[in-house]
């Protein structure tokens, strides 16, 4: 059962809250990015998530058919059958899906799923992301509200997002302001819109300073505090104890003591992407520099096939990418706690 089941994936994130730890979540593009997930969680021992962008979906389905959708089924039964392979169990997500993408995206996805579920299958994600930081929070959480019944319905966990991320992701531009705060006020609307699990199961990406892409340090000011705020704030008024399952987003490039006090204070995923894009990406620059006269035809010589051959590069790639999430692993205290 390589591919988490509901029961198994609430499970996951269950144990990862009471065990202090919290599971990679990479996103990766194509068939070789998702071998590279899947190897880097095996070499750690770790069960994790792995998950589709928006863009990513659209990536996956062709350069000349753009069809989010498409590529969102092409990956997820793809990795249903390679992911067997592996001797971890893995749950499929898709990442940030904005209010103009959720009827080419997140909907059809959702009825896709419940269509199997009446047939007796699994659904085909095992969670979907609303992307909500973008409008007032009243309607991301109306929207979210409606999203919720749906994603119960078809035994799938929503993730929403409230305050913003900064920088960039697919062509989606948060500024950098108090605004990648998340508030106590925040949280508690949230739980009296949505409850705290009684409607269905969701998790959480509150903001405290995140930012998507390439930063270095000291040029964002990350506050893992504030998670910690609305968990009381939130657990006072309900009598729960981290009422919150929580997520972080905008994770490459921090430091491992912010990491360990954000799983601390309940996060049990951690998305990352720009880290492994150079993982990935750093040994094939490496190759072709080294190969330099092989990979090309210089001066109308023929090159060395080997050299040029897609699978000499892609394979350090692979391994590149799976070393990196296995450091993921490393710092977010997954190592070594897959289910037996």
């Amino acid at each position: 059962m390589p591919i988490a089941t509901p029961e198994v994936y609430a499970e996951m994130l269950d144990r990862a809250k009471a065990g202090g730890f919290a599971y990679p979540a990479i996103n990766v593009t194509s068939s070789q990015t998702l071998h590279a997930a899947l190897r880097g969680f095996a070499e750690a021992e770790s069960d994790g998530i792995i998950q589709v962008s928006t863009g990513g979906a659209e990536f996956l389905s062709g350069t000349t058919v753009k069809d989010m959708v498409t590529g969102s089924v092409a990956f997820a039964e793809f990795a249903r059958v390679v992911a067997e392979k592996y001797p971890v169990t893995v749950a499929l997500h898709t990442d940030h899906c904005p209010k103009d993408k959720l009827g080419s995206f997140v909907r059809p996805l959702l009825e896709i799923s419940a269509e199997r579920v009446a047939r007796g299958q699994d659904p085909l994600f095992q969670s979907h992301m609303w992307d909500g930081s973008a409008v007032p929070l009243d309607e991301n959480l109306q929207i979210a509200s409606e999203l919720l019944d749906k994603t119960a319905a078809a035994k799938v966990v929503l993730e929403i997002e409230i305050g913003v991320v900064g920088g960039e992701e697919d062509g989606v531009v948060g500024e950098i302001n108090e605004k990648l705060y998340t508030t106590p006020e925040d949280a508690l609307a949230v739980a009296e819109t949505l409850g705290l699990g009684e409607r269905g199961r969701y998790i959480v990406a509150a903001t405290f300073g995140n930012v998507h892409g390439v930063y270095k340090p000291g040029h964002v000011k990350l506050r893992p505090s504030v998670l910690k705020e609305i968990q009381d704030a939130v657990g006072a008024k309900y009598g729960k104890e981290k009422p919150f399952s929580l997520v972080f987003h905008g994770g490459s490039g921090s430091t491992p003591e912010e990491i360990r006090e954000s799983i601390s204070y309940g996060v049990v995923k951690m998305n990352i992407d720009t880290d492994t894009q150079y993982a990935f990406t750093r040994p094939i620059v490496d190759h072709i520099f080294r190969n330099y006269d092989g990979v090309l035809k210089v001066d109308g010589e023929v090159g060395n096939k080997k050299a040029y051959d897609p699978r000499a590069y892609g394979k350090a790639a692979e391994a590149g990418m799976a070393a990196r999430i296995a450091e993921a692993c490393q710092q977010l205290n997954s190592t070594g706690t897959k289910l037996k």
